[in-house]
């Protein structure tokens, strides 16, 4: 774990920001975070939280340059005052991934438990090549995601927004 602030945060971002690299153009070759085809019920989930996140910030459907500079804002962890790399080993396999998110989540536990709040934040993923060297990440590790640490601002209107959550009947199976 990279954790920074600062100065050394915002190198990242800038490394980020002035690289002209789009999220749509950006480099998944680490791995894949997505299905390469979204799928449903995934495909209406995706789109329903996406239009409701722009809908509380006032962006409509067409608006591509504001979306895409809300995007951007991961890349400045969303102004928090710390803002953590996370990497794994790529020798590791599934079960250590699974094991890493865990750890994750322990994390942000953790951060609430304090009063903190956090934000996980996949869209590090793919500018590897750029966060690498601003941090002097060895080749060994894969750089997994980013993560926003600090205190809620609640007003901005993207912290109260909340996803709609699918019935537990949906997503779990009960047998006795």
């Amino acid at each position: 774990v990279y954790v920074t602030k600062g100065e050394s945060k915002q190198r990242i971002s800038d490394a980020i920001l002035n690289s002209g690299i789009r999220a749509e153009k950006a480099d998944w070759d680490e791995y894949r975070y997505y299905p390469t085809q979204f799928f449903e019920p995934y495909l209406t989930r995706r789109r329903a939280n996406g239009f409701g996140l722009y809908g509380a910030l006032g962006i409509g459907r067409r608006e591509v340059d504001k979306m895409r500079a809300q995007h951007d804002r991961n890349f400045v962890f969303f102004d928090a005052p710390v803002g953590m790399i996370f990497t794994i080993d790529r020798r590791l396999n599934q079960g250590s991934w699974i094991d890493y998110g865990m750890f994750l989540q322990n994390i942000m536990v953790a951060a609430r438990g304090r009063g903190l709040h956090t934000c996980p934040q996949a869209a590090f993923a793919p500018y590897h090549r750029q966060i690498r060297p601003v941090l002097d990440i060895p080749d060994e590790e894969i750089v997994v995601c980013g993560m926003a640490l600090g205190y809620e601002d609640t007003s901005k209107p993207e912290n109260a927004f909340r996803t709609d959550r699918v019935p537990l009947q949906e997503w779990v199976t009960f047998s006795e």
